[in-house]
């Protein structure tokens, strides 16, 4: 890889390639973040690990522009970013062991 020479930058123009730099580093984290995405559909039984507990589990139910919307077997939304999500055993071996006996396609919400 060629190396770019920065030395003779005056500031203003350090300044316009850090900018520059850092919106293609979005942008190819945005790339990233929708390739995961679509490794994911919606209804989609999906499995992730928060920083602190036990692995949750929940049905993928919105794409956002950097998250997935996951709603747990209790109700609970969680905006999970897609890379750490991954598929969970098929809905047909767990939807007895999770909230009752809930279809994959019926997603149990609280009521207020």
């Amino acid at each position: 890889m060629n190396r770019i020479n920065i030395d003779h930058l005056t500031e203003a123009e350090l300044m316009d390639l850090n900018h520059r730099v850092v919106q293609r580093l979005r942008l190819i984290h945005q790339l990233h973040a929708h390739k995961a995405m679509l490794e994911f559909r919606i209804g989609d039984r999906v499995t992730f690990d928060p920083q602190r507990g036990t692995p949750i589990c929940g049905i993928v139910t919105r794409y956002n522009q950097k998250t997935v919307t996951i709603v747990t077997d209790d109700g609970h939304r969680w905006n999970v970013s897609p890379p750490l999500l991954r598929l969970a055993e098929p809905a047909g071996e767990t939807a007895k062991t999770h909230q009752g006996s809930y279809p994959n396609s019926v997603i149990p919400f609280k009521q207020k």
